[in-house]
């Protein structure tokens, strides 16, 4: 797992930029993104740690940017839960296997174009406040095992009315609160460590700058348009995790 080169590090600043430019214009997701990529560097149980840590490290600037447009009476309900599911996900992290569950969720995150018949329904079921609070559990506990799940939460806030800057402000909170119970715990089981250190601030770097050029870009972008990159970048991720669960199992 030892980067040869400063290309290499670079390459991790661009993965960080591009994928999280991407997801300030398309409701997150930009941690997903980075799954794959991050793949090809390190072994297959040093992804999830590396990309909550290069996710961690790029959110500050992010909720900056959307600090007037979170939602704090989601994240109130949402967060103690997700606590204790990001603790129980990245402790039980060494011990589970992930392939079935990435497909799972592959599967339903390819399911949200025909939930929303191609973007022309703008919800698909009706969300209460009080359903943050289990899904901050289940999310969380799924992202500690996988590395990134943002995605999955896109249609539950667009269901409750949230979109555009709330819906990437309190999605960018919750996701940093829940990755300062993440990370220390994976660091205490031994799966963050050495160089990762090096590599999750190059991807946060660029992450970082991502999220000043997303923002400027989000600002020109209807409420129409934007749920239609909403919706094609929870069919793509679906679909790269499809693919990955599946090379992974045959």
């Amino acid at each position: 797992m030892v980067l040869t080169c400063g290309m290499d590090y670079l390459l991790l600043f661009l993965f960080g930029f591009v994928a999280f430019t991407v997801s300030t214009i398309a409701g997150g997701g930009g941690a997903l993104i980075l799954v794959p990529l991050v793949g090809f560097f390190v072994r297959e149980d040093a992804v999830a740690p590396l990309v909550q840590m290069g996710n961690f490290i790029g959110r500050p600037t992010r909720i900056a940017l959307f600090w007037k447009n979170i939602r704090w009476d989601i994240s109130k309900i949402y967060i103690p839960f997700a606590f204790v599911g990001a603790f129980l996900g990245a402790w039980l992290f060494a011990s589970l296997s992930m392939k079935w569950l990435q497909l799972v969720l592959g599967v339903f995150l390819v399911s949200t174009i025909f939930q929303y018949r191609f973007g022309k329904k703008t919800m698909s079921f009706q969300m209460k406040r009080w359903y943050f609070a289990p899904l901050g559990f289940v999310v969380s506990f799924l992202s500690s095992l996988i590395g990134a799940t943002g995605a999955v939460l896109n249609p539950f806030y667009l269901n409750y009315g949230v979109t555009k800057e709330d819906l990437i402000g309190t999605k960018a909170i919750n996701s940093f609160l829940v990755a300062m119970v993440q990370l220390p715990t994976y660091a205490f089981f031994g799966k963050l460590y050495g160089e990762m250190w090096y590599m999750g601030l190059s991807i946060g770097l660029g992450a970082a700058l991502g999220n000043f050029v997303g923002k400027k870009w989000l600002t020109k972008i209807s409420d129409k348009r934007f749920l239609s990159y909403v919706l094609i970048l929870m069919v793509v991720s679906g679909v790269v995790l499809i693919i990955k669960a599946l090379s992974d199992v045959f």
